[in-house]
């Protein structure tokens, strides 16, 4: 989990645009922009330079950005992988409509240099939980081609290439079983995993393998606060209001893919004796709608799973 910023101030930030085979740097001590090879030992010895009054920001790029995050750690320079759509948000407030490999590294720069105090700094995962989220990301990857797969073969036009998706649709079969077994040897060689998730499975709704794709895809479990446990899980309803006029209130941002973890262990809870099932039986009563209240509902189980995680982490440092 990312750990807030502890250093009183920086002198130097650097901005770090991040391709597959080079790194474009900005440096805002002097001003200057510089290529680096996307390459570890080239890193190294980029970053070698720099010191703990420097502070560095990049985005995500789907893993391209993990070797500079590596070498950043090792030099103990201060670190954050920035939220694509609020730095996006941060150049348009400048008034940037040019983009370049420079321009968005300098960009980067600047919004390390102005918000540094409420970024968070990044921090390495434990590799079997990268294993684990990994394993898991393909797995929902497998399940859309199947769907998609399975989608085709009722189209009407669908009698000319049976052959070919019914050979797609075994194959893809066979690969969600291969990932599934991989998945369960990944969560067994971790016992800290484990426990979470036997915690998470004494909440109403929770199974083994929710409990296991909420292990690797929130390992902040227990370490929030309850709104920021629902934000994360794109829970949080945000107000929409303007004047006098109250808008309607949605749930949006945090990670898409909890959301759709959670529907299930939801419409499962709705359909049992808890508490969780009064509760949406009630807010149906008070006229919201089935889909609001699902919603609600599916905020209260991420909230719950939160406190009890706390309290078993608390429990263990006792």
């Amino acid at each position: 989990m990312p750990v807030p910023c502890t250093q009183e101030s920086y002198r130097c930030f650097l901005g770090f645009d991040v391709a597959k085979d080079s790194i474009t740097v900005y440096d805002s001590r002097s001003g200057q922009t510089h290529q680096v090879a996307n390459r570890p030992a080239a890193l190294k010895r980029f970053v070698r330079s720099y010191g703990a009054d420097t502070f560095a920001v990049c985005e995500p790029t789907g893993g391209y950005e993990l070797a500079l995050l590596d070498a950043l750690r090792q030099a103990g320079i201060a670190a954050h992988r920035a939220d694509t759509l609020r730095v996006k948000g941060f150049i348009r407030s400048l008034g940037k409509i040019a983009k370049t490999d420079a321009i968005d590294a300098a960009a980067l720069a600047r919004y390390g240099a102005e918000r540094w105090r409420q970024l968070p700094r990044w921090v390495a995962e434990d590799r079997a939980l990268e294993t684990l989220r990994a394993l898991v990301r393909r797995r929902q990857d497998l399940l859309a081609m199947r769907v998609a797969e399975t989608n085709r073969a009722k189209a009407p036009q669908a009698a000319r290439i049976a052959a070919s998706l019914r050979q797609v649709l075994a194959l893809l079969e066979r690969q969600i079983k291969l990932i599934e077994q991989q998945i369960q040897a990944a969560f067994d060689a971790s016992p800290t995993l484990q426990r979470t998730a036997q915690v998470l499975q004494t909440i109403p709704g929770i199974g083994r393998l929710s409990a296991t794709l909420l292990c690797a895809l929130m390992p902040e479990l227990g370490k929030l606060s309850a709104k920021q446990a629902a934000a994360l899980a794109g829970l949080a309803p945000h107000p929409n209001d303007s004047g006098t006029l109250a808008g309607y209130r949605r749930m949006r941002g945090g990670r898409p893919e909890l959301r759709r973890i959670l529907f299930m262990p939801a419409m499962a809870v709705i359909r049992s004796n808890s508490d969780l099932a009064q509760t949406y039986k009630a807010l149906l009563a008070r006229g919201k709608k089935p889909r609001v209240a699902i919603g609600a509902i599916m905020r209260k189980i991420i909230v719950i799973a939160n406190a009890r995680v706390r309290d078993q982490l608390q429990y263990q440092q006792s």
